[in-house]
């Protein structure tokens, strides 16, 4: 699948030397590296973590409205 991203000319240009010095391209050089982040992250348990918390919810003060109160009614 074809894709557009903004890249700064900096790190563009970086990863361009990058790849060139390993004979690679530019294509197979960002596949690895989201690759890597992707492997990463879900060995870290950051995903679990986060469904955790969404599962848990979150309490964020104050009591729970009722079906009138939130519709401004009283």
């Amino acid at each position: 699948m074809k894709t557009t991203i903004d890249v700064p000319d900096d790190l563009l240009h970086r990863a361009k030397v990058f790849a060139a010095e390993r004979q690679t391209t530019l294509k197979d050089l960002v596949i690895a590296g989201l690759d890597q982040v992707l492997q990463s992250a879900s060995a870290s348990g950051h995903r679990e973590e986060a469904l955790a918390r969404l599962k848990r919810g979150f309490h964020l003060g104050g009591s729970a409205l009722g079906r009138q109160e939130a519709h401004g009614r009283r």
